[in-house]
Protein backbone atom coordinates (compact mmCIF):
# COMPACT_ATOMS: atom_id res chain seq x y z
CA UNK A 1 0.00 0.00 0.00
CA UNK A 2 1.06 3.38 -0.24
CA UNK A 3 1.70 5.53 3.40
CA UNK A 4 -1.81 7.47 2.55
CA UNK A 5 -3.57 4.29 2.19
CA UNK A 6 -1.91 3.10 5.47
CA UNK A 7 -2.48 6.39 7.34
CA UNK A 8 -6.69 6.31 6.06
CA UNK A 9 -7.03 2.35 7.26
CA UNK A 10 -4.96 2.69 10.76
CA UNK A 11 -4.70 6.00 11.45
CA UNK A 12 -3.50 5.72 15.13
CA UNK A 13 -1.69 2.98 15.03
CA UNK A 14 2.27 3.77 15.26
CA UNK A 15 4.27 3.82 12.52
CA UNK A 16 7.36 5.17 14.17
CA UNK A 17 8.62 4.18 17.62
CA UNK A 18 11.82 5.97 18.78
CA UNK A 19 13.63 2.95 21.08
CA UNK A 20 15.17 5.29 23.11
CA UNK A 21 12.85 8.00 23.80
CA UNK A 22 9.97 5.78 23.40
CA UNK A 23 8.54 8.45 21.35
CA UNK A 24 5.37 7.29 18.83
CA UNK A 25 4.89 8.88 15.51
CA UNK A 26 0.74 7.69 14.71
CA UNK A 27 0.56 6.86 10.79
CA UNK A 28 -1.62 9.69 10.66
CA UNK A 29 1.21 11.91 12.09
CA UNK A 30 3.84 10.15 9.29
CA UNK A 31 1.51 10.50 6.66
CA UNK A 32 0.56 14.61 6.96
CA UNK A 33 4.11 15.63 8.24
CA UNK A 34 5.31 13.88 4.61
CA UNK A 35 2.24 15.68 3.34
CA UNK A 36 3.54 19.32 4.62
CA UNK A 37 7.06 19.19 3.61
CA UNK A 38 6.01 17.51 -0.18
CA UNK A 39 3.49 20.97 -0.41
CA UNK A 40 6.13 23.16 0.70
CA UNK A 41 9.27 21.52 -1.97
CA UNK A 42 6.17 22.15 -4.46
CA UNK A 43 6.03 25.32 -3.51
CA UNK A 44 9.42 26.18 -3.79
CA UNK A 45 9.26 24.82 -7.32
CA UNK A 46 10.62 21.44 -7.30
CA UNK A 47 8.96 19.06 -9.66
CA UNK A 48 10.00 15.20 -10.32
CA UNK A 49 13.11 14.29 -10.86
CA UNK A 50 14.32 17.36 -8.91
CA UNK A 51 16.92 17.03 -5.84
CA UNK A 52 16.66 16.93 -1.82
CA UNK A 53 19.07 15.84 0.19
CA UNK A 54 19.23 15.81 4.07
CA UNK A 55 21.58 15.18 6.79
CA UNK A 56 20.63 14.21 10.28
CA UNK A 57 21.00 11.79 12.80
CA UNK A 58 18.08 8.96 13.62
CA UNK A 59 15.49 11.25 14.36
CA UNK A 60 11.55 11.42 14.71
CA UNK A 61 11.50 13.50 11.77
CA UNK A 62 14.02 11.14 9.40
CA UNK A 63 11.36 8.70 7.53
CA UNK A 64 8.71 11.86 7.40
CA UNK A 65 11.39 13.53 5.30
CA UNK A 66 12.12 10.85 3.30
CA UNK A 67 8.90 10.21 2.42
CA UNK A 68 7.89 13.69 1.36
CA UNK A 69 10.46 13.10 -1.31
CA UNK A 70 9.41 9.66 -2.18
CA UNK A 71 6.07 11.21 -2.66
CA UNK A 72 6.79 13.69 -4.77
CA UNK A 73 8.54 11.72 -7.55
CA UNK A 74 12.04 13.03 -6.55
CA UNK A 75 15.43 12.16 -6.07
CA UNK A 76 16.62 11.98 -2.52
CA UNK A 77 20.05 11.56 -0.75
CA UNK A 78 19.99 10.78 2.59
CA UNK A 79 23.47 11.55 3.68
CA UNK A 80 25.65 10.23 6.95
CA UNK A 81 25.35 13.06 10.08
CA UNK A 82 28.87 11.89 10.35
CA UNK A 83 30.91 13.79 7.65
CA UNK A 84 33.05 16.20 7.59
CA UNK A 85 32.03 19.79 5.86
CA UNK A 86 34.34 19.22 2.92
CA UNK A 87 33.02 15.42 2.51
CA UNK A 88 29.11 16.79 3.27
CA UNK A 89 29.71 19.38 0.71
CA UNK A 90 31.14 17.21 -1.92
CA UNK A 91 27.73 15.60 -1.79
CA UNK A 92 25.42 18.29 -1.81
CA UNK A 93 27.13 19.53 -4.53
CA UNK A 94 27.86 16.20 -6.37
CA UNK A 95 23.74 15.48 -6.66
CA UNK A 96 22.38 18.38 -7.54
CA UNK A 97 20.08 19.39 -4.30
CA UNK A 98 18.18 22.05 -4.29
CA UNK A 99 16.90 22.04 -0.96
CA UNK A 100 19.55 20.44 2.02
CA UNK A 101 17.86 19.21 5.48
CA UNK A 102 19.65 18.92 8.48
CA UNK A 103 19.17 19.01 12.45
CA UNK A 104 20.14 21.22 15.42
CA UNK A 105 22.35 18.20 16.40
CA UNK A 106 25.09 18.76 13.49
CA UNK A 107 24.27 22.36 12.98
CA UNK A 108 27.48 23.11 13.12
CA UNK A 109 28.45 21.00 10.35
CA UNK A 110 25.81 21.46 8.03
CA UNK A 111 25.87 25.49 8.68
CA UNK A 112 29.42 25.21 7.56
CA UNK A 113 29.02 24.47 3.84
CA UNK A 114 26.72 27.12 3.30
CA UNK A 115 28.75 29.07 1.28
CA UNK A 116 30.28 26.29 -0.96
CA UNK A 117 27.18 24.84 -2.00
CA UNK A 118 25.42 28.09 -3.96
CA UNK A 119 22.80 25.36 -5.91
CA UNK A 120 20.69 24.53 -2.62
CA UNK A 121 17.93 27.46 -2.72
CA UNK A 122 16.13 26.46 0.35
CA UNK A 123 17.97 25.17 3.60
CA UNK A 124 16.02 23.68 6.55
CA UNK A 125 16.96 22.76 9.70
CA UNK A 126 15.23 20.16 12.32
CA UNK A 127 14.67 20.89 16.19
CA UNK A 128 16.07 24.81 16.51
CA UNK A 129 17.60 27.05 13.63
CA UNK A 130 21.28 28.26 12.45
CA UNK A 131 22.41 31.22 9.91
CA UNK A 132 21.25 30.34 6.53
CA UNK A 133 18.12 28.10 8.16
CA UNK A 134 14.77 28.30 7.60
CA UNK A 135 12.78 26.36 10.72
CA UNK A 136 11.97 22.85 9.52
CA UNK A 137 8.69 22.58 11.85
CA UNK A 138 7.37 26.48 11.16
CA UNK A 139 7.78 26.13 7.59
CA UNK A 140 5.84 23.04 6.86
CA UNK A 141 2.94 24.06 9.40
CA UNK A 142 2.41 26.35 6.97
CA UNK A 143 1.25 24.03 4.49
CA UNK A 144 -1.90 21.87 4.47
CA UNK A 145 -1.35 17.77 5.25
CA UNK A 146 -3.05 17.06 2.16
CA UNK A 147 -1.08 14.91 -0.78
CA UNK A 148 0.50 17.25 -3.60
CA UNK A 149 -1.73 16.89 -6.95
CA UNK A 150 0.79 15.14 -8.98
CA UNK A 151 2.12 12.48 -6.43
CA UNK A 152 4.27 10.19 -7.61
CA UNK A 153 7.07 7.72 -7.16
CA UNK A 154 10.51 9.24 -6.45
CA UNK A 155 13.89 7.58 -5.79
CA UNK A 156 16.85 7.52 -3.62
CA UNK A 157 20.15 8.38 -5.04
CA UNK A 158 22.43 7.26 -2.25
CA UNK A 159 26.28 7.50 -2.40
CA UNK A 160 28.83 4.51 -1.39
CA UNK A 161 30.57 4.87 2.30
CA UNK A 162 33.89 5.71 0.61
CA UNK A 163 35.56 2.97 2.22
CA UNK A 164 38.17 3.93 -0.92
CA UNK A 165 38.31 7.06 -2.03
CA UNK A 166 35.50 9.76 -3.05
CA UNK A 167 31.69 8.42 -2.24
CA UNK A 168 29.92 7.42 -5.45
CA UNK A 169 26.39 8.56 -6.16
CA UNK A 170 24.32 5.71 -7.25
CA UNK A 171 21.96 7.48 -9.58
CA UNK A 172 18.61 5.06 -10.43
CA UNK A 173 16.24 5.45 -12.97
CA UNK A 174 13.44 7.82 -11.61
CA UNK A 175 9.70 6.12 -12.56
CA UNK A 176 7.68 8.89 -12.07
CA UNK A 177 5.55 5.67 -11.20
CA UNK A 178 1.72 6.37 -9.48
CA UNK A 179 1.92 6.13 -5.88
CA UNK A 180 2.04 2.78 -4.03
CA UNK A 181 3.75 1.02 -7.41
CA UNK A 182 5.56 -1.91 -5.99
CA UNK A 183 9.36 -2.16 -6.68
CA UNK A 184 11.65 -5.18 -6.84
CA UNK A 185 12.49 -4.29 -3.04
CA UNK A 186 8.74 -4.53 -1.84
CA UNK A 187 7.94 -7.59 -4.25
CA UNK A 188 11.64 -9.53 -2.95
CA UNK A 189 9.99 -8.44 0.69
CA UNK A 190 6.69 -9.55 0.41
CA UNK A 191 8.24 -13.14 -0.67
CA UNK A 192 11.19 -14.04 1.38
CA UNK A 193 9.74 -12.31 4.96
CA UNK A 194 6.38 -12.09 4.13
CA UNK A 195 5.83 -8.73 6.49
CA UNK A 196 2.06 -7.63 7.44
CA UNK A 197 0.43 -5.50 9.41
CA UNK A 198 0.89 -7.02 12.90
CA UNK A 199 5.09 -6.72 11.67
CA UNK A 200 7.26 -4.93 13.91
CA UNK A 201 10.86 -3.91 12.36
CA UNK A 202 13.24 -3.18 14.17
CA UNK A 203 15.81 -0.71 12.58
CA UNK A 204 19.04 -0.83 14.91
CA UNK A 205 21.16 1.24 12.40
CA UNK A 206 21.97 4.93 10.82
CA UNK A 207 18.99 5.43 8.49
CA UNK A 208 20.98 7.31 6.17
CA UNK A 209 22.62 3.84 4.99
CA UNK A 210 20.43 1.98 1.64
CA UNK A 211 18.91 -0.85 3.39
CA UNK A 212 17.90 0.74 6.61
CA UNK A 213 16.43 3.21 5.16
CA UNK A 214 15.09 1.25 2.29
CA UNK A 215 13.73 -1.19 4.43
CA UNK A 216 12.18 1.12 6.33
CA UNK A 217 10.04 2.52 4.16
CA UNK A 218 9.11 -0.48 2.40
CA UNK A 219 7.59 -2.08 5.88
CA UNK A 220 5.55 0.72 6.25
CA UNK A 221 3.77 0.21 2.79
CA UNK A 222 2.89 -3.09 4.36
CA UNK A 223 1.14 -1.45 7.58
CA UNK A 224 3.90 -2.40 9.76
CA UNK A 225 5.63 -0.56 12.74
CA UNK A 226 8.45 0.49 12.85
CA UNK A 227 11.44 0.68 16.00
CA UNK A 228 14.43 3.06 15.09
CA UNK A 229 17.00 2.95 17.96
CA UNK A 230 18.79 6.15 17.92
CA UNK A 231 22.00 4.28 18.08
CA UNK A 232 22.75 0.54 18.33
CA UNK A 233 23.57 -0.58 21.76
CA UNK A 234 23.81 -4.74 21.89
CA UNK A 235 21.86 -4.53 25.59
CA UNK A 236 19.23 -2.49 24.29
CA UNK A 237 18.90 -4.04 20.63
CA UNK A 238 17.85 -7.14 22.70
CA UNK A 239 15.43 -4.99 25.11
CA UNK A 240 13.81 -3.66 22.23
CA UNK A 241 12.90 -7.02 20.81
CA UNK A 242 11.74 -8.19 24.31
CA UNK A 243 9.13 -4.81 24.65
CA UNK A 244 8.08 -4.26 21.20
CA UNK A 245 7.65 -7.74 20.15
CA UNK A 246 9.57 -7.18 17.24
CA UNK A 247 9.06 -9.77 13.87
CA UNK A 248 11.72 -8.43 11.66
CA UNK A 249 14.78 -6.60 11.51
CA UNK A 250 18.19 -5.81 10.05
CA UNK A 251 22.00 -6.29 11.63
CA UNK A 252 25.45 -5.83 10.26
CA UNK A 253 27.83 -8.45 11.72
CA UNK A 254 29.99 -6.16 13.94
CA UNK A 255 26.59 -6.22 15.73
CA UNK A 256 26.43 -9.77 16.23
CA UNK A 257 29.59 -9.92 17.46
CA UNK A 258 29.32 -7.07 19.92
CA UNK A 259 26.05 -8.91 21.06
CA UNK A 260 27.74 -12.34 21.53
CA UNK A 261 30.22 -10.58 23.63
CA UNK A 262 27.68 -9.46 26.53
CA UNK A 263 27.90 -11.85 29.49
CA UNK A 264 25.65 -14.77 29.13
CA UNK A 265 23.74 -14.02 31.64
CA UNK A 266 22.40 -10.91 29.85
CA UNK A 267 21.89 -12.15 26.72
CA UNK A 268 19.56 -15.11 28.57
CA UNK A 269 18.04 -12.61 29.81
CA UNK A 270 15.63 -11.21 27.51
CA UNK A 271 12.76 -13.04 25.45
CA UNK A 272 13.27 -13.61 22.03
CA UNK A 273 10.66 -15.55 21.08
CA UNK A 274 9.09 -13.03 19.00
CA UNK A 275 11.31 -12.64 16.31
CA UNK A 276 11.55 -14.55 12.64
CA UNK A 277 13.55 -12.93 10.82
CA UNK A 278 16.96 -11.38 11.55
CA UNK A 279 18.06 -10.02 8.07
CA UNK A 280 22.05 -9.18 7.88
CA UNK A 281 23.93 -7.74 4.99
CA UNK A 282 26.35 -4.93 4.14
CA UNK A 283 29.92 -7.13 5.17
CA UNK A 284 30.62 -10.54 5.25
CA UNK A 285 30.15 -12.66 8.39
CA UNK A 286 32.30 -14.83 10.43
CA UNK A 287 31.45 -18.21 9.68
CA UNK A 288 31.62 -19.13 13.19
CA UNK A 289 29.42 -15.77 14.33
CA UNK A 290 26.82 -17.11 12.23
CA UNK A 291 27.04 -20.49 13.93
CA UNK A 292 26.72 -18.91 17.22
CA UNK A 293 23.79 -16.61 16.79
CA UNK A 294 21.44 -19.63 15.04
CA UNK A 295 22.67 -21.16 17.98
CA UNK A 296 21.40 -18.49 20.10
CA UNK A 297 18.64 -17.16 18.01
CA UNK A 298 17.25 -20.38 16.06
CA UNK A 299 17.06 -20.73 12.37
CA UNK A 300 15.67 -17.47 12.00
CA UNK A 301 18.76 -15.22 10.23
CA UNK A 302 18.70 -14.43 6.60
CA UNK A 303 21.57 -13.12 4.80
CA UNK A 304 21.86 -11.41 1.65
CA UNK A 305 24.19 -9.90 -1.09
CA UNK A 306 23.67 -6.61 -2.77
CA UNK A 307 24.61 -3.09 -2.77
CA UNK A 308 23.35 0.26 -2.86
CA UNK A 309 23.88 -0.21 -7.12
CA UNK A 310 20.98 -2.80 -6.69
CA UNK A 311 22.25 -4.64 -9.80
CA UNK A 312 22.00 -8.31 -7.89
CA UNK A 313 20.33 -9.41 -4.83
CA UNK A 314 21.72 -13.19 -3.43
CA UNK A 315 19.88 -14.73 -0.75
CA UNK A 316 20.86 -17.56 2.10
CA UNK A 317 18.39 -18.66 4.65
CA UNK A 318 19.81 -20.70 7.95
CA UNK A 319 19.11 -23.68 5.83
CA UNK A 320 20.81 -23.27 3.26
CA UNK A 321 23.37 -21.75 4.89
CA UNK A 322 24.12 -24.89 7.31
CA UNK A 323 24.63 -26.74 3.95
CA UNK A 324 27.03 -24.49 2.90
CA UNK A 325 28.75 -22.99 5.29
CA UNK A 326 30.38 -19.52 4.90
CA UNK A 327 28.16 -19.03 1.77
CA UNK A 328 25.65 -15.99 1.12
CA UNK A 329 23.40 -17.58 -1.29
CA UNK A 330 22.20 -17.84 -4.42
CA UNK A 331 20.77 -15.12 -6.56
CA UNK A 332 17.55 -14.05 -7.02
CA UNK A 333 18.24 -10.87 -8.86
CA UNK A 334 21.55 -10.97 -11.27
CA UNK A 335 23.25 -14.12 -12.76
CA UNK A 336 26.82 -14.40 -11.16
CA UNK A 337 29.96 -14.96 -13.51
CA UNK A 338 33.44 -15.58 -12.14
CA UNK A 339 36.12 -13.49 -14.08
CA UNK A 340 39.82 -13.62 -13.91
CA UNK A 341 41.77 -10.10 -14.65
CA UNK A 342 41.16 -10.27 -18.22
CA UNK A 343 37.71 -10.87 -17.89
CA UNK A 344 37.26 -14.59 -18.95
CA UNK A 345 34.71 -16.39 -16.80
CA UNK A 346 36.18 -19.00 -14.35
CA UNK A 347 34.47 -22.41 -13.58
CA UNK A 348 33.29 -23.39 -10.19
CA UNK A 349 35.49 -23.51 -7.06
CA UNK A 350 37.84 -20.61 -8.70
CA UNK A 351 38.16 -17.27 -7.03
CA UNK A 352 37.95 -14.11 -9.51
CA UNK A 353 35.84 -10.74 -9.57
CA UNK A 354 32.39 -11.24 -9.65
CA UNK A 355 29.94 -9.73 -12.63
CA UNK A 356 26.44 -10.10 -12.63
CA UNK A 357 24.26 -10.01 -15.51
CA UNK A 358 20.56 -9.63 -16.28
CA UNK A 359 19.92 -7.14 -13.69
CA UNK A 360 19.05 -3.36 -13.19
CA UNK A 361 21.15 -0.62 -14.93
CA UNK A 362 22.79 1.77 -12.85
CA UNK A 363 25.60 4.86 -13.54
CA UNK A 364 27.45 6.67 -11.04
CA UNK A 365 26.73 10.05 -11.30
CA UNK A 366 28.61 12.95 -13.23
CA UNK A 367 31.28 10.37 -13.17
CA UNK A 368 31.57 8.25 -16.65
CA UNK A 369 35.21 6.62 -15.39
CA UNK A 370 33.48 5.71 -12.35
CA UNK A 371 30.83 3.76 -14.47
CA UNK A 372 32.77 2.87 -16.76
CA UNK A 373 34.69 0.83 -14.27
CA UNK A 374 31.87 -0.99 -12.95
CA UNK A 375 31.16 -2.65 -16.88
CA UNK A 376 32.61 -5.77 -17.72
CA UNK A 377 35.85 -5.44 -19.64
CA UNK A 378 34.80 -7.23 -22.59
CA UNK A 379 31.28 -5.72 -23.10
CA UNK A 380 29.19 -8.44 -22.09
CA UNK A 381 26.73 -6.16 -20.37
CA UNK A 382 27.56 -7.63 -16.78
CA UNK A 383 28.55 -5.16 -13.78
CA UNK A 384 30.91 -5.77 -10.96
CA UNK A 385 30.06 -4.05 -6.86
CA UNK A 386 34.19 -4.93 -7.08
CA UNK A 387 33.96 -8.21 -5.05
CA UNK A 388 35.68 -11.05 -4.45
CA UNK A 389 34.42 -14.52 -4.71
CA UNK A 390 33.58 -17.87 -6.26
CA UNK A 391 31.18 -20.21 -6.76
CA UNK A 392 30.36 -23.79 -5.79
CA UNK A 393 28.97 -26.20 -8.10
CA UNK A 394 25.35 -26.01 -6.93
CA UNK A 395 25.74 -22.27 -7.46
CA UNK A 396 26.01 -21.09 -4.12
CA UNK A 397 28.13 -18.06 -4.11
CA UNK A 398 31.13 -17.50 -1.15
CA UNK A 399 32.72 -14.01 -0.51
CA UNK A 400 36.59 -14.02 -0.28
CA UNK A 401 37.20 -10.19 0.65
CA UNK A 402 36.64 -6.59 -1.67
CA UNK A 403 39.52 -6.02 -4.77
CA UNK A 404 40.50 -3.74 -3.62
CA UNK A 405 41.48 -5.00 -0.16
CA UNK A 406 43.67 -7.12 -1.77
CA UNK A 407 47.50 -7.79 -0.41
CA UNK A 408 50.22 -8.44 -3.13
CA UNK A 409 53.09 -9.79 -0.84
CA UNK A 410 55.92 -11.40 -2.43
CA UNK A 411 53.75 -11.79 -5.54
CA UNK A 412 50.80 -14.20 -3.44
CA UNK A 413 47.46 -12.83 -3.04
CA UNK A 414 45.95 -12.76 0.32
CA UNK A 415 42.62 -11.61 1.11
CA UNK A 416 42.48 -9.74 4.62
CA UNK A 417 38.92 -10.85 5.15
CA UNK A 418 39.92 -14.02 6.59
CA UNK A 419 42.47 -12.72 9.06
CA UNK A 420 40.00 -9.82 10.15
CA UNK A 421 36.97 -13.00 10.81
CA UNK A 422 39.61 -15.14 12.88
CA UNK A 423 40.61 -12.31 15.18
CA UNK A 424 37.40 -11.14 15.20
CA UNK A 425 35.86 -13.48 17.31
CA UNK A 426 39.26 -13.62 19.61
CA UNK A 427 37.87 -12.84 22.98
CA UNK A 428 40.36 -10.03 24.16
CA UNK A 429 39.71 -7.99 20.35
CA UNK A 430 36.79 -5.66 20.15
CA UNK A 431 37.84 -4.82 16.56
CA UNK A 432 40.37 -6.05 13.82
CA UNK A 433 41.50 -4.13 10.44
CA UNK A 434 43.77 -6.06 8.32
CA UNK A 435 46.07 -4.35 5.49
CA UNK A 436 48.63 -4.31 3.30
CA UNK A 437 51.41 -2.21 4.82
CA UNK A 438 54.50 -1.34 2.23
CA UNK A 439 57.64 -3.75 3.05
CA UNK A 440 60.50 -3.62 0.89
CA UNK A 441 61.53 -6.93 0.40
CA UNK A 442 57.84 -8.06 -0.21
CA UNK A 443 56.02 -5.02 -1.74
CA UNK A 444 53.25 -5.46 1.04
CA UNK A 445 53.14 -6.81 4.38
CA UNK A 446 50.03 -8.15 6.51
CA UNK A 447 49.33 -5.95 8.98
CA UNK A 448 46.70 -6.34 11.62
CA UNK A 449 45.35 -2.87 13.63
CA UNK A 450 43.35 -3.57 16.54
CA UNK A 451 41.25 -2.67 19.15
CA UNK A 452 41.42 -4.58 22.35
CA UNK A 453 38.43 -5.81 24.62
CA UNK A 454 41.12 -4.14 27.39
CA UNK A 455 43.02 -1.14 26.32
CA UNK A 456 45.23 -1.89 29.46
CA UNK A 457 46.21 -5.12 27.19
CA UNK A 458 47.51 -3.32 24.32
CA UNK A 459 51.10 -4.51 24.22
CA UNK A 460 54.12 -7.05 23.18
CA UNK A 461 52.45 -9.63 25.15
CA UNK A 462 48.66 -9.69 23.59
CA UNK A 463 50.30 -9.13 20.04
CA UNK A 464 52.52 -12.09 20.45
CA UNK A 465 49.36 -13.91 21.57
CA UNK A 466 47.29 -12.87 18.81
CA UNK A 467 49.85 -13.77 15.95
CA UNK A 468 50.27 -17.47 17.56
CA UNK A 469 46.52 -17.76 17.32
CA UNK A 470 46.76 -16.59 14.05
CA UNK A 471 49.56 -18.79 12.46
CA UNK A 472 47.40 -21.77 14.53
CA UNK A 473 44.62 -21.98 12.45
CA UNK A 474 46.03 -19.66 9.04
CA UNK A 475 48.82 -20.68 6.95
CA UNK A 476 51.50 -18.53 7.55
CA UNK A 477 52.01 -16.32 4.54
CA UNK A 478 48.62 -15.19 5.39
CA UNK A 479 49.28 -13.94 9.09
CA UNK A 480 49.95 -10.69 9.90
CA UNK A 481 53.68 -9.94 10.40
CA UNK A 482 52.85 -7.01 13.39
CA UNK A 483 49.88 -5.58 15.23
CA UNK A 484 49.56 -2.06 16.14
CA UNK A 485 46.68 -1.04 18.53
CA UNK A 486 44.49 1.43 18.94
CA UNK A 487 41.75 2.95 20.94
CA UNK A 488 39.23 2.89 18.04
CA UNK A 489 38.58 1.64 14.46
CA UNK A 490 37.30 4.18 11.71
CA UNK A 491 34.42 2.21 11.49
CA UNK A 492 31.71 3.47 9.64
CA UNK A 493 28.40 2.68 11.45
CA UNK A 494 26.60 1.03 9.28
CA UNK A 495 29.93 -2.00 10.30
CA UNK A 496 32.04 -0.72 6.89
CA UNK A 497 35.41 -0.20 7.86
CA UNK A 498 37.32 2.91 6.46
CA UNK A 499 40.58 1.21 5.82
CA UNK A 500 41.36 3.72 3.23
CA UNK A 501 42.20 6.01 6.23
CA UNK A 502 44.35 3.28 7.82
CA UNK A 503 46.15 2.72 4.23
CA UNK A 504 46.78 6.21 4.13
CA UNK A 505 48.13 6.48 7.29
CA UNK A 506 50.54 3.60 6.78
CA UNK A 507 51.63 4.42 2.97
CA UNK A 508 52.40 8.15 3.28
Amino acid sequence: MHLGEVAALTPDKPAVIMAGSGKVITFRELDEESNRLARLLRAEGLRPGDHVAFMLENHPSFLAIAWAAQRSGLYYTAISSRLRPDELAYIIDNCGARVFISSARVAEVAAAVGEVTPGVKLRLMVGGTSPGFDSYEKRIAAHPPTPVEDECEGVDMLYSSGTTGRPKGVKPTLSKAPVGTPNKLYELVSFLFQPDGDSVYLSPAPLYHAAPLRYCLTFHRFGATVVVMERFDPEEALRAIERYGVTHSQWVPTMFIRMLKLPEETRAAHDLSSLRYAVHAAAPCPAEVKEQMIAWWGPVLHEYYAGTEGNCFVYADSKAWLEHRGTVGRPLLGQIHVCDDEGAELPPGRTGVLYFGEGPEFEYHDDPVKTASSRDPLGRGWTTLGDVGYVDEEGFLYLTDRLSYMIISGGVNIYPQEVENLLAVHPKVADVAVIGVPDPEMGEAVKAVIQPMEPGEAGPDLERELLDHCREHLAHYKCPRSIDFRAELPRHPTGKLYKRLLKDEYWA
